[in-house]
């Protein structure tokens, strides 16, 4: 069975490449922005510090048009040693199907990671600065007749009361087809065991 992720984005994929054959395709998927834009916003973020035990999150993946495809929540179990953060991801969407993906993160320097996971292509090269951190890697996506490679470009803001936004922006050939928003936080020791519930909705099928 195809991976929820990987079907999602070839599902966009297809719809992208039909609106650069039809001359609808707009804008492309970079930002001039940096992350030493926020040096000076707070709270200051700290990688390994926020994921660094258990944290959850509720997200949703919108098509390049601003249709919302999917919906999904992740928990995240995090284990830092000093130097290396391992982040263990369980999605489950709302369609009933699930993903398990492993992060293996490395800090460099006091505010630059560099990280590998299953089907990214190299190493992820991350940022941190003020409350905002930067992350950009290519993805494998397998597909019936091999593998396309899509650009992930990763932007988290920490909120006060320990809230953390991200929104990913997903390209190919320099051209934006979809993004991911997702919202973090951090869970008490006590409440580590417990599973939130995403709400099916049939409305946000593929077809």
């Amino acid at each position: 069975m195809m991976r929820p992720l990987q079907k999602w984005l070839e599902y966009l994929m297809e719809k992208s490449i039909y609106l650069v054959s039809a001359g609808l395709l707009l804008a492309g998927g970079c930002t001039s922005m940096s992350v030493d834009d926020f040096e000076n916003m707070g709270p200051a973020f700290v990688l390994e510090d926020y994921f660094e035990g258990q944290t959850r999150a509720w997200g949703l993946f919108e098509d390049r048009m601003g249709n919302v495809r999917r919906e999904f929540v992740v928990d995240i179990s995090g284990r830092w040693d000093g130097t290396t953060l391992i982040l263990t991801e369980d999605f489950r969407y709302n369609d009933g199907e699930t993903e398990t993906r492993e992060w293996t993160i490395t800090k460099t320097g006091s505010s630059d990671y560099v990280g590998t996971t299953a089907d990214a292509v190299g190493t992820a090269v991350g940022k941190s600065a003020g409350n905002a951190f930067n992350w950009e890697y290519d993805f494998n996506l397998m597909v019936e007749d091999g593998a396309w490679k899509v650009h992930f470009d990763d932007w988290m803001f920490l909120q006060p009361n320990g809230v953390l936004l991200n929104k990913a922006t997903v390209s190919r050939w320099g051209f934006k087809i979809g993004t991911v928003f997702l919202s973090f936080t951090k869970l008490p020791a006590a409440d580590a065991e417990a599973r939130s519930e995403v709400i099916p909705s049939e409305a946000l099928e593929l077809a």
